[in-house]
This record gives C-alpha cells, sequence and structure tokens, in this order.
C-alpha cells in the first residue's frame, strides 16, 4: 500500500516548516573540484572574463591567456588577486584606439613601453625589410626581424594579438620611422604535456568530460541535452581536423561565429562578403600565399543571403580545394590544410525550406549548386541550438582557451576515422564521397571525446550514428536538386550483422515534406513517427464507413524520440489512451520542480476537456517528495494549488508517495499501461516567457530524448 499524502494547508505548514535553504547557494561542484585537481594551472573560472574584460575591444582567448598566467587555480584569494592584475595589465597597456596618442606620449616619454595590440605584418619589397603595423595603436612602418617573421608566419596574414616592447628613437631623417619592436610575443602557449593530457582524460567518466569541453568553451552545460552539447562541440572539429568542411545555417542570435572568433588563436573569422581569391589563396601577382596556407580554421560569417553577389572564380577555386585539398597558382599546385567553416543565418522555417527549396535555400546562387555542397563533410542543424541566453553562460572551470586551442592543434596529425570497425561497418552502398565526410567528422569527435581511445562499443557507436546524420543532411538536400545523384542507405551494421538505419531529425519530423521529390522514396513505407503531429494521435482517423473501434486502432509497442525534436504533445503521445478512462494512475517520482508541475497541469488539463463536463475523473498520482525541507514546502504547496485547480474541472487528483522508485508509467481502467522513459518531464527547459510559442503549443517545444511503451493491459 502506498503512503497518502496529506495536502490540508495545516499539514502543509507541519510537514515543511520553514527553514533550511531555500535559496540555492552557489558554490564549487565536485566536477569543478575534479578539474582543478587534475589539470592545475590549466583551467580557469569562465566568468571570471567578464569581470576583467570591461570596455576592452578583445577576444576571449586574450583575456584568458592573462588569466591562465594569473588567476588558474581555485584558490579564491589567488584568484581575486589575479584578477586585480588583470585589470591592471589591461588598464595600463592594452591600447584603446581612442587613446593612443595617450600611449603613443607614454612611449615616448618612457622610451620603451609594453602594449597589448593586434600586429599585422608586411614585406616592403622595395627596401627589402618587414615592417609592422599596430592595428589600435595607429602606427606602421615599424621595422621587425625576420627571425620573428619566420617563427610566427601568422603576422603576415590577418595579424596575431601580441604583447610588445615599444621603443622611441627620434632622427632628423624624416624617413626613419621613430618606433623600434623591442620584444614580440603572441598571446598563445608555446608548449603543453599531450601525455599528460590523456592520462588526465582517463581520470574523467565520459559525461564528466563532455562537461568540462562544454565549461570550456563558456557554457554551462546544465542547460544543454546530450545531443544539444554534441552539437555544440562539431563546431570544434575544424581544429581537430584538417581539411575538415562544416556548414551551420540556423536562425539568428544562436552562436555560430562565437568559437571561430573567440575560440582560438588558430581560427580566422571573416565575412563571407568581404574574401578574395588572392585574399583566401595566393596573389598571382606577387606570389604570396593567403589564408588558407597559415591559419587552422578559415570561417565565414553571414555566408548566407540568396542576392550577395559572389565571385565565380572564387567559388570555383573554393570547389577544388575543398575536394583536393590544393589550388593552383599558375602552373603550380600548392597544398594547405586549412578547413572551411561556412555559417549564415536562416529566414524561413524547417519545414518551409523542405517544402519550397532544400534546407540550403539561404545561400548565394553561386554556392546553391550540388558540386559545391557535395564537398561538405557536416551540415549542423542550427534550429535545433538555443538562442543564447546569459543564463546559459558558465561560472565553472574550464581549460584555459590557448591551452585546449594548443592540444586540439596538435591532434590534426593524428587520425581517429577507423576507430569504428572493429565494431561495425558502414553500409555497403555509401559513396567514397559520403564516406570521407562520415570518417572525418567520426575522427574529430573521437579525439574531442575519446583522445585517450578508452570508449565502449555504445559510444563510439554514438559518435557513429551522429557523423552519418550530419553528411546525410548535406546528400539527402543535394538529392533535391540532383535527380542524376543515386540514392543512398544510410546506415551501418554491428558485427553480428544487425542492421541500423539513420535518419536526420527533420526527416522523422515532417516526413512528407522531407521525401518531397526524393528519388526512390514513392513506396516508403509510413514513418512511424507519425505520432508526434499535433493532430495525429496513434493513427489517422478512416472514413466513417470504415472506421473501426478507437481500441482496436491504437498502437502497441515501443516508441522512441530524439533530442531536440518538435511536434511532440501530450495530445497525441498520451491521449488517445486516456479518453474514456475514469481512473487513472500516474507513476511519476519527479513532479517537484515547477515546470514539472506545469506538466502535469497541462495533461489534467486535456484529460478534463476531452471528457464530458458532466462526467468526473478520478487521477492518483504517485510522486516522491523533495528531502530538502525548503523545496519540499514549495513542493506541497504546488501540489496543493493543482489538486484544487482539477477538482473545479470535475478531476479528482489524489497523490500519494510512489513506492517503486525511479519507474515512471501510467495505468488506465480502459485497459492500457504506458511505459514512460522521463515521465511527463520530456520537455526542455524553455526560458521565453509567455511571448514563446512554446507556452501556448507544446508541439513547438524541443524534446529530451525519450521512449514511450504502450502495452494492452488485460488485467
Amino acid at each position: 500500500m502506498s503512503e497518502h499524502i496529506d495536502l490540508t494547508e495545516a499539514a502543509l505548514i507541519e510537514q515543511a516548516p520553514d527553514e533550511g535553504p531555500t535559496d540555492v547557494v552557489t558554490e564549487q561542484t565536485q566536477l569543478d573540484r575534479k578539474i582543478n585537481a587534475h589539470f592545475p594551472g590549466a583551467v580557469v573560472r569562465k566568468d571570471l572574463v567578464k569581470a576583467v574584460k570591461g570596455n576592452a575591444i578583445v577576444p576571449s582567448y586574450v583575456l584568458e591567456y592573462l588569466l591562465g598566467q594569473f588567476a588558474a587555480t581555485d584558490d579564491e584569494a589567488t584568484i581575486q588577486e589575479g584578477i586585480e592584475k588583470v585589470r591592471r595589465i589591461l588598464a595600463e597597456h592594452y591600447v584603446h584606439r581612442n587613446e593612443s596618442e595617450l600611449v603613443k606620449s607614454k612611449i615616448r616619454e618612457k622610451g620603451r613601453f609594453r602594449i597589448i595590440d593586434r600586429v599585422s605584418v608586411t614585406l616592403n619589397e622595395k627596401d627589402d625589410v618587414y615592417q609592422a603595423s599596430f592595428a589600435n595603436l595607429g602606427i606602421g612602418g615599424v621595422l621587425v626581424e625576420p627571425n620573428t617573421v619566420n617563427a610566427n608566419q601568422k603576422l603576415l596574414v590577418g595579424g596575431v594579438w601580441c604583447l610588445c616592447d615599444i621603443e622611441y628613437f627620434h632622427s632628423d631623417n624624416a624617413k626613419v620611422v621613430p618606433w623600434i619592436l623591442g620584444r614580440l610575443q603572441p598571446i598563445q602557449m608555446s608548449s603543453f604535456d599531450y601525455a599528460g593530457y590523456l592520462e588526465a582524460r582517463a581520470e574523467f567518466s565520459t559525461d564528466e568530460w563532455i562537461d568540462l569541453l562544454i565549461q570550456s568553451i563558456g557554457f554551462n552545460p546544465e542547460m544543454f541535452g546530450r545531443r544539444a552539447k554534441l552539437l555544440q562541440l562539431t563546431r570544434l572539429i575544424p581544429f581537430v581536423e584538417r581539411n575538415y568542411n562544416l556548414v551551420e545555417l540556423g536562425p539568428k542570435g544562436t552562436g555560430k561565429s562565437h568559437i571561430y572568433s573567440e575560440f582560438s588563436p588558430h581560427g580566422m573569422l571573416i565575412s563571407g562578403g568581404e574574401i578574395t581569391v588572392p585574399k583566401l589563396f595566393v596573389n598571382n601577382a606577387n606570389g604570396k600565399i593567403g589564408l588558407v596556407g597559415y591559419w587552422d580554421v578559415v570561417a565565414f560569417d553571414e555566408f548566407a543571403g540568396k542576392k550577395k553577389r559572389t565571385d565565380k572564380a572564387l567559388v570555383d577555386i573554393m570547389k577544388n580545394y575543398m575536394a583536393n585539398k590544393s589550388f593552383s597558382r599558375g602552373v603550380e599546385t600548392l597544398g594547405a590544410e586549412a578547413s572551411m567553416v561556412f555559417v549564415g543565418n536562416t529566414s524561413h522555417t524547417v519545414p518551409y525550406m523542405l517544402k519550397h527549396s532544400d534546407l540550403f535555400d539561404e545561400l548565394p546562387e553561386s554556392y546553391h549548386d550540388s558540386a559545391y555542397l557535395d564537398r561538405l563533410h557536416f551540415y549542423i542543424p542550427g534550429w535545433e541550438v538555443d538562442t543564447i541566453r546569459g543564463e546559459m553562460f558558465s561560472s565553472g572551470y574550464g581549460f584555459v582557451v590557448d591551452y585546449i586551442a594548443e592540444v586540439l592543434k596538435s591532434m590534426r596529425n593524428l587520425d581517429y576515422s577507423d576507430r569504428y570497425r572493429q565494431h561495425f561497418e558502414l553500409g555497403s552502398d555509401i559513396s567514397t564521397r559520403d564516406r570521407d565526410g562520415i570518417h572525418k567528422t567520426f575522427s574529430g569527435l573521437m579525439k574531442l571525446l575519446y583522445p585517450h581511445e578508452q570508449a565502449t562499443a555504445e559510444e563510439i557507436e554514438e559518435v557513429l550514428r551522429f557523423a552519418i546524420e550530419g553528411r546525410k543532411r548535406v546528400k539527402d538536400q543535394i538529392l533535391r536538386m540532383d535527380d542524376t545523384m543515386a540514392a543512398v542507405k544510410f546506415g551501418y551494421q554491428s558485427v553480428a550483422g544487425k542492421w541500423t538505419a539513420v535518419t536526420t531529425l527533420e526527416e522523422d519530423e515532417y516526413p512528407g515534406h522531407y521525401h518531397r521529390g526524393r528519388p526512390g522514396v514513392a513506396d516508403k513505407d509510413a514513418d512511424p513517427v507519425d505520432l508526434v503531429g499535433p493532430a495525429s494521435g496513434a493513427a489517422v482517423p478512416e472514413p466513417a464507413a470504415t472506421q473501426t473501434p478507437v481500441e482496436e486502432e491504437l498502437f502497441q509497442g515501443q516508441r522512441d524520440f530524439a533530442e531536440n525534436q518538435r511536434g511532440v504533445s501530450f495530445e497525441a503521445l498520451l491521449m488517445p489512451y486516456l479518453r474514456g478512462a475514469t481512473r487513472i494512475e500516474l507513476h511519476d517520482p519527479y513532479i517537484r520542480m515547477n515546470h514539472q508541475g506545469r506538466n502535469l497541469v497541462e495533461l489534467l488539463a486535456l484529460i478534463a476537456a476531452a471528457k464530458d463536463p458532466a462526467d468526473e475523473v478520478t487521477v492518483r498520482l504517485f510522486t516522491v517528495l523533495d528531502p530538502d525541507p525548503g523545496y519540499q514546502k514549495k513542493q506541497l504547496q504546488m501540489l496543493n494549488q493543482i489538486i484544487q485547480g482539477a477538482a473545479q474541472q470535475g478531476i479528482t487528483v489524489e497523490v500519494a508517495k510512489d513506492p517503486g522508485g525511479h519507474d515512471r508509467w501510467i495505468r488506465t481502467d480502459n485497459g492500457w499501461r504506458i511505459n514512460l522513459g522521463r515521465g511527463l518531464d520530456i520537455f526542455q527547459k524553455q526560458d521565453g516567457g509567455w511571448f514563446d510559442f512554446g507556452s501556448s503549443r507544446q508541439e513547438f517545444r524541443q524534446v529530451r530524448a525519450f521512449g514511450v511503451t504502450y502495452i494492452r493491459d488485460e488485467a
């Protein structure tokens, strides 16, 4: 027998006295302590960047470089001291453009002064000397020693943030530049212990390691599901894989370009409209190599835009480079290893693009070409990525950016693309180009997640499936444009012979639009995920003349839903099985937080709307009280309020303690048992308030990964 929970007003006061903490106290987590223990001196608290940045317009990796020197510790006193020191360094040495004359004066008066500025170098061919320009200080023509340039060749392409000692010496010769470069130190690490990195990785579980990486790029892992974390980490693959071609299209404000401008000193972010063949590849007039020769990652921001003017010659040379890792300079062929990233905003929803065009609909016409698109290894579905909000940023510990940037750079020499072959093999009709894309994504994610090569078969399968999906998204859209390309069965087979087909999430959500115009899918079986449609239920109603009793039509068995999937609602998921029931048991141990109470209310409202107003329904909720007294009081008050509201709609809610631990399920008196993998808590957290469409309709929300089993209960 389950113990009844007394929810009278007197009982609320007695059971949950006003004692104990009612507010969460921010403190160092167990993961943060573990991170500091295994990576001393290589990690920093990620919220410190905002604390020291002020009005300095510098990338995060510059600030973290300084914090790594003075505040890479978990000792609070040392952190505060380090913050103050970094602030002083920025205040005294960072050059603001509007204060450049003041800094020049300091250099003149002191004779020598250290500055933080972005430095670029050009070769003065007439005088056969290298000359430096300082972006914020506003001076140029400063002589640079050839050995300094040879050791830091990125100075020649795009410029590098540096700590520089500048001297001043006036000469009566007007042609002599009075500024002298005494010392130049690029803001990035010179060395690190890779073996120690691998040894420390082995001390973390996969979940802990993923959370460490998410904190390292500045986000709070608690705000992301597993799939959302993998999508974020996919943005790092270009840093760890040579010649990796990545595209991400999605709504504004999802942080698509942040990684490439802030995360690594080895990446270059440029506007899609500002690039030319000489700047990107080679200037045939002087033989100067472009960006791809010096940077690990070249990212194109604001790449989308149908009406954007594009250089056909640039598109053609880019196609060749993305396919063959080479480009031509006259009769000479040159190679490079820079990865290419294309990020842009979409202006239409996914079903709109699928219905009227394709998921590359926003690209300029010259790039909306099957030959170019076929060079892409992975398509990040940007519409799945949440708009960046303040609470998504991390206050936990992560790698100092220049440390992890050097780790990733060193792993570009490694190849993990075959690590799945002891467990799985790809489908036989997957083409060479598709296979290459899958392999590069798989290799990149394995390096990021399992650099120590200690992954289980299940973990390897997760990465392989994810890699296949990203390439399938590219290929399926190309098939819409080019009927000459043969359709491909994307999937893999285990060593035991079990075949697993891979689908994209939008394919599962919108099968009717996704397969429109696809060759060879006219006879495709109905997708089982039809359940998720807001009006679908378990089966589409037949004409009245042929309609059979509802209970004979309802689906029995298991249904699985992927993280970030939309179109799921209690109305489609549960109501076909609850209609007509007068007694319903709901076992869900986690009806504690406000959003969990909201889920319960939404289900009860559907039950109330489906029944005759004159009928009454009893819902018996089996749940678990929060062990914390302060939170328990709020939980009991919430449940009491729900009971009172339900009673007004003819629903009696009885609450009892759940004796079944963590099991979540529903049983009805009309003969159904529904096993709920996550209970009612299937939706991801929403913070858009009442102006978010998901606040009004469940099918507009993204779900967490979960499964549901429908069983006909003969008892």
